[in-house]
């Protein structure tokens, strides 16, 4: 997306420090907690796989990507560095994640089927 668009007014409002997705891809999962998986294009220069969508305690959240260590700790493989910037991803690949779920919701009515097990059959 370019300078003007959806994606790039929020930038500027949360101060995604100069950064623009360009793009976010969400993959649906039918399961309580891991709602989605989601890809991030910044600038369309650089794509961050493995973002989770998570249902909380206190409400949906974005995961990083993150690798399990030795320790089988986990320690996130790209991460925002700052409140802002984490404030405003989540609030772009959220709003994503909304925008697919009403979409499949709208082709399952269309084809009268049913919106339960929204998740897409691919694996992430």
């Amino acid at each position: 997306m370019s300078q003007g668009s959806p994606l790039a007014d929020e930038r500027d409002a949360y101060g995604g420090a100069g950064l623009e997705i360009t793009e976010v891809r969400i993959t649906l999962r039918d399961d309580d907690k891991l709602k989605a998986f989601a890809s991030i294009t910044l600038d369309d220069a650089l794509v961050i796989r493995g973002l989770k969508i998570i249902e909380g305690a206190t409400g949906m959240f974005v995961a990083m990507p993150s690798r399990q260590r030795k320790d089988g700790s986990y320690q996130d493989v790209a991460h925002p560095i700052n409140r802002e910037t984490r404030e405003w991803l989540e609030k772009l690949v959220i709003g994503a994640y909304h925008e697919e779920v009403a979409r499949v919701e709208r082709e399952l009515a269309a084809q009268g089927g049913d919106a339960d097990g929204l998740a897409a059959e691919d694996a992430y």
